[in-house]
């Protein structure tokens, strides 16, 4: 029972695992990033930490995940404490 034709027929697509990899990672450092803002109290790294963690939702393509995530860890590091 191979459905995928049937179910890219209807407009979906199953994610890679490049895609997977990333939007792992990228959650991951975002509850990191997270934790940390909350813990010493800041602002910046608790906001991008939950944009880290909630855009992957938002993004079907790979690049952009990748581009999108180092974008926000760059941020995350020039907004650290």
């Amino acid at each position: 029972m191979n459905n995928a034709p049937a179910l890219a027929a209807m407009g979906f697509t199953i994610p890679t695992p490049a895609y997977l990899f990333g939007a792992i990672l990228f959650s991951v450092i975002g509850y990191a990033a997270y934790r940390y803002g909350k813990k010493i109290e800041l602002m910046h790294p608790k906001w991008i930490g939950v944009a880290l963690m909630l855009f992957p939702y938002a993004i079907s393509r790979t690049w952009m995940l990748y581009l999108i995530g180092a974008g926000l860890c760059a941020a995350l590091y020039i907004f650290r404490a």
